[in-house]
Order: structure tokens, then C-alpha cells, then sequence
């Protein structure tokens, strides 16, 4: 028997969750698959991630014609030079990663009539991003396109009751849960070798104690809930502050006027904005705390990423982050409408010195294996023979 054929479909290549995912399984799904991966490019307000796929020997097909928004002329040529891939390289699976990808992806593997059809979902737009009637038009797409195919990928627990039970796109048979993977040790390793030399470069003193968020500066992450609890913690504690924000997008200036406000109210340059910093493990090494405000995630990276760096997180409990977070013990779980709570729980990290030690060891032990790239190969290999066999037998 020949090789299993994989096209592998993404979005676009910034970084984040998606982009490691697929990286790592085209990288590392062994001899026995042969896997092509297309994706198209970031928006203007992203980061770039083909480096991270340059570093793991994946050389994609770019697809320039596939964008964030929707966009009649630019999603047709899209669907059309995905089916010329698909025909060219007759896939034994297509296997689509978030949205746009998912609804194109699919569409094209149908019509080519491809064996295997199976799509993750790393996040969803069933809340918090569209009107009523735009997000019930979401829903029926999705729920069309479940129904065709093999199989549905949710990557927490808490994602696959949203699908199955809250937003019923699909039964819960047909959803498998395989969870993020990825190349974790760097940002443990980087925590030690490199701290002083991090805090150094953007002038961290030894007695300052760092708090960042990670991600895009768009609405649906909050940063506004960020900075009400920054002028609530540099309003309370006696504790010298440095916070960044790490990240650029669509809501930069309004976040920029507030930083300078609050700047000028403590008299301080106490925020700072970083845009995107490229190795976030080397910038994580010199970090406290990392918030995340987010009003809908899917699994946030930036938190896998802080627990592998040993960092201790308060975040809103929203997507999946309880399944990638020990609550009380690697960080803090908090309601989306409980802001003084979460205050609260920065404010005690900021001041207890102990609090942020222990979890930040706690961190590192929670995440290490479950979230390493061998588990995701491992667990997507297993899915894939089982669909392929299941086919065999129809």
C-alpha cells in the first residue's frame, strides 16, 4: 500500500494556535503520510508565522485568495484553485483548520469527492463576534457541512459540549477530542537561561514585578477589561509595576490613548506596547503573570505557552481554557462578568511572591506532556487510520 495522502487546508499562516497545529502535523506524522499543507497569508494587522514552519522543514502552498473576511470574488477563486490542488494531488484526506478554511475546504474535498473529510475547530464564531442573524446564518453553514463530513475535531471538552450541546452543529459521535500540541521545552529551557537578559533588555528592574497579554488587539480580546484592572492594581499596590501588551491589530490607537492616559495618571511609564514579538519564549522568560481578557477563545496558545514558561495566569473563563488551566493551582479562573474578582487575583500574585512561585511550578509539570506535539501526531494518526478503515468497510 502506498502512502496516506493528507492535504491539510488552514486559514492563514499568523500565529497562533492553528498554525502550530498544522505545522506539526505535516512536520511529524511519519513516513507512511505524505501531507501537502495550504494556507493563505496573515492579515496586515498579524504577525507573519512562516518562520515557524520554516523551522520544521514545512514549505506550504500559498494561497493568496484566501482572506479573513468574507468576500464573494476572492472566496470563489479560492474554492476553484482548491479543487485544481485537490485533483492535482488526490488526497486520501482533507483535513480543513478553522473557519474559512473549513467552509471552502470542505466544499471542495465534496465536490471532488474526496474519501475522508474531516475539519477542527480551534475556536468558533458562534458568540460574541456577529449580529444575531449573521451568526444564525454561521450556524446553518456549519451545521450542512458537519453533516457531510467524516468526522469533527473539537480540541478541549468544554469546545465539544459548545458544538454538541449549546450550539448543536453536529451529535457528539461525531466529534473526537484531540487537543493542541507543541514544542514546549524551549519556553521551559528559556525561563531560566534567559530571564536577566529579557528583564535587561526592555529595562525590567530586579524589584518590578511584569504582567503581560498576549494576541491580536481586536475587540473580541478585551483589552479594555485589561487596562481597567491595571489602573485598578497600579491604583492599589505599592508593588513597582511593568506591564506589556504584546500584540497589534484593528483596536491599536484606542488602546494606545488609553495606556497614555493611564501613564500620565500614575505619572509612570508603566504600560508599555510591544507590537509582536517574534519568540515569545525568549520575551516570556522575563514575565511574572499573563493575563488573558478574551470575550470568546478557542484554546488560548498564549496560556500553554505561560504554563510552560512558568508563569503563573489570571484569565476570563471563557472557549476552553478550563481544560488547559488548573484552576487555584497553575493560575486563576475567572467569570467574564466578575472584573473585581479579577482584580483581586492579580493584585494577589503582584503581592505574594510565594502564591506566583508554587504555580509557577505547577505550570510546567501540568502542561509538559499533554499538551506536547507527540500526543497531538499520536492522537491525530490514531483518527485517521480509524476514518480510512471505516471507509473500507462502507
Amino acid at each position: 500500500m502506498g502512502k496516506i495522502k493528507v492535504l491539510r487546508i488552514i486559514n492563514r499562516f499568523n500565529v497562533g494556535g492553528p498554525t502550530y497545529n498544522a505545522t506539526f502535523l505535516t512536520s511529524f506524522l511519519g513516513d507512511e503520510y505524505e501531507t501537502l499543507l495550504v494556507g493563505g497569508l496573515p492579515e496586515k494587522d498579524e504577525s507573519d508565522s512562516l518562520y515557524i514552519l520554516e523551522k520544521y522543514g514545512v514549505k506550504p502552498v500559498l494561497l493568496e485568495e484566501m482572506v479573513r473576511e468574507p468576500n464573494l470574488k476572492s472566496d470563489r477563486l479560492a474554492y476553484k484553485k482548491l479543487k485544481e490542488i485537490i485533483r492535482e494531488f488526490n488526497p486520501d484526506i482533507v483535513h480543513t483548520h478553522a473557519s474559512k478554511a473549513g467552509v471552502l475546504g470542505r466544499r471542495a474535498a465534496f465536490a471532488c469527492k474526496v474519501p475522508v473529510v474531516v475539519h477542527t475547530f480551534h475556536g468558533h464564531v458562534f458568540h460574541s463576534y456577529f449580529g444575531k442573524v449573521k451568526t444564525a446564518i454561521f450556524k446553518i453553514i456549519e451545521r450542512n457541512l458537519a453533516r457531510k463530513s467524516s468526522a469533527i475535531v473539537a480540541i478541549s471538552d468544554i469546545q465539544k459540549q459548545e458544538l454538541t450541546e449549546i450550539h448543536k452543529i453536529c451529535p457528539k459521535e461525531k466529534v473526537e477530542i484531540v487537543q493542541l500540541g507543541f514544542d514546549l521545552q524551549p519556553f521551559h529551557d528559556k525561563r531560566k537561561a534567559e530571564r536577566k537578559s529579557t528583564r535587561d533588555k526592555y529595562g525590567v528592574k530586579d524589584d518590578e514585578v511584569v504582567i503581560a497579554i498576549i494576541g491580536r488587539l481586536a475587540p473580541i480580546k478585551n483589552h479594555d477589561y485589561f487596562l481597567d484592572t491595571m489602573d485598578a492594581i497600579l491604583s492599589k499596590t505599592t508593588k513597582k509595576i511593568k506591564c506589556f501588551i504584546v500584540g497589534d491589530g484593528s483596536e491599536r490607537n484606542h488602546i494606545e490613548s488609553r495606556v497614555k492616559l493611564l501613564n500620565q495618571k500614575f505619572k509612570s511609564d508603566s504600560i508599555i506596547m510591544t507590537s509582536w514579538i517574534s519568540d515569545i519564549g525568549l520575551f516570556n522568560a522575563g514575565v511574572d503573570i499573563v493575563c488573558l481578557t478574551s470575550k470568546n477563545e478557542g484554546t488560548p496558545v498564549s496560556l500553554i505557552e505561560a504554563q510552560a514558561g512558568r508563569i503563573p495566569i489570571v484569565t476570563t473563563d471563557v472557549g476552553g481554557v478550563r481544560d488547559i488551566i488548573k484552576d487555584g493551582e497553575t493560575g486563576f479562573v475567572i467569570p467574564l462578568n466578575a472584573k473585581a474578582l479579577f482584580i483581586d487575583r492579580v493584585l494577589e500574585l503582584v503581592e505574594n511572591e510565594k502564591t506566583r512561585e508554587k504555580m509557577s511550578q505547577n505550570g510546567w509539570n501540568y502542561v509538559q506532556d499533554k499538551f506536547h506535539y507527540k500526543t497531538l501526531v499520536k492522537n491525530m494518526d490514531h483518527l485517521y487510520k480509524r476514518l480510512l478503515e471505516k471507509r473500507t468497510h462502507e
